[in-house]
């Protein structure tokens, strides 16, 4: 068995980022960012006022000083003249500011009466403008890579892109294996179970930005594996659930291989998750995932979630663990590293009595996975420890 840095290490090593599309700015938010964004405009582009007020000459500003309003600035309608001594404009917030003015009293310090405006002895200290280029300037930019945020579209969009170049969606071949499987929805033969598995990690591949696949389900001879193998050939990533162990109906490792598989790992020590297989089909990245449900959504988020960030261009990692304090006394650990399906409470991170890996009950309550390193002592109480979210 491999640690699981190792498979990590090693899963890293069968994939390379994608190549990249353009997409209209609409259908940007949540990808990966594969050319920077460079601003091709100033913004603000002119000194803009940031308040409701009036624009005076920033020396005359003084309480009790008088003006007269000499017209209106508004966003879109500058005023086409200019400010001098005793005058004001009347301007609105984004409004550009009249030449002449460098100052915007806000309206709440002025009274007005009829084209005259008195400064009252409240007046603060202004100057309340936008100065051309405070935003950003053209040439500045978003760095790429990186998982374009609500935010970023904004920013991308006042550097006036209405298109970006992202890396393309891994397309992801799910292969749920087992003569036991029906789908949702299907009746149950006495001796079956409903398939859950591919369904929860398609979910999870495309909250990080994958297109899952559902292939039929294979059943438990060569035959229908091979015919699955040969439905997943245009998939950058095949990912089969099940079948990787070494009982005599676990067929996947015995026909990918016979099919050509270059198998890099197999078993990682890590509970749940140990029967995990990875290696390259005819060029193709593949992960053979365990079939018990929490082992199989477990390994999706300790290694698939990784292996589509870094397919997509982010950085090769794990995901980053945050630590919290103890709400409950924990055992010692064993020589695996196990994820503890765990919940947060007020007190710390609190682990499930029941951690079975077939429970996906428990699964469904859990927010995050209490981390234990191999051989790990009792812990009580209050002790920090290491975790992943599970959302």
């Amino acid at each position: 068995m491999i640690s699981v840095e190792e498979a990590l290490a090693g899963l890293f090593g069968l994939v390379t980022p994608l190549g990249s599309e353009t997409v209209p700015l609409t259908r940007a938010s949540g990808r990966v960012l594969a050319e920077d964004i460079v601003a091709r405009r100033d913004q603000p582009p002119f000194a803009a006022s940031a308040m409701d007020g009036y624009a005076v000459i920033a020396a005359e500003a003084v309480p009790g000083a008088t003006f007269r309003v000499i017209g209106e600035a508004a966003a879109g309608a500058r005023h086409a003249g200019k400010v001098g001594p005793g005058e004001a404009v009347r301007i609105f917030t984004g409004a550009p500011m009249p030449e002449g003015a460098d100052r915007v009293v806000i309206q709440e310090d002025t009274e007005r009466d009829g084209d005259t405006i008195r400064l009252t002895d409240a007046l603060d200290e202004g100057p309340h403008v936008r100065a051309a280029g405070g935003d950003f300037r053209i040439g500045d930019r978003i760095a790429a890579p990186r998982r374009l945020t609500p935010a970023d579209i904004a920013l991308a969009a006042a550097m006036n892109h209405p298109a970006l170049t992202v890396t393309r969606r891994p397309a992801v071949a799910l292969i749920a294996t087992g003569d036991e499987l029906v789908m949702p929805g299907e009746e149950p033969g006495p001796d079956q179970i409903v398939a859950s598995n591919s369904f929860g990690l398609k979910a999870l591949l495309e909250t990080e930005g994958a297109e899952a696949r559902l292939l039929p389900a294979a059943r438990d001879n060569e035959p229908s594996l091979r015919h699955a193998f040969a439905l997943a050939e245009s998939a950058d990533l095949i990912v089969t659930i099940g079948g990787a162990s070494v009982g005599d109906h676990d067929l996947v490792g015995k026909v990918a291989s016979d099919m050509g598989l270059d198998r890099q790992f197999w078993k990682v020590a890590m509970r749940p998750g140990k029967p995990l297989m990875a290696g390259r089909l005819n060029g193709t990245p593949m992960i053979g995932l365990p079939g018990n449900p929490v082992s199989a959504m477990l390994c999706g988020h300790v290694f698939l979630r990784p292996v589509i960030r870094a397919m997509l261009g982010l950085p090769a990692a794990g995901l980053a663990p945050e630590h919290t304090r103890l709400a409950a006394p924990v055992a010692a650990n064993g020589p695996r590293t196990h994820y503890m399906r765990a919940e947060m409470t007020p007190d710390g991170i609190r682990a499930f009595d029941r951690q079975d890996s077939a429970l996906l009950s428990v699964l469904a309550r859990a927010d995050c996975f209490l981390i234990r390193e191999p051989n790990a002592p009792a812990l009580e109480a209050g002790a920090t420890v290491p975790y992943l979210l599970a959302r």
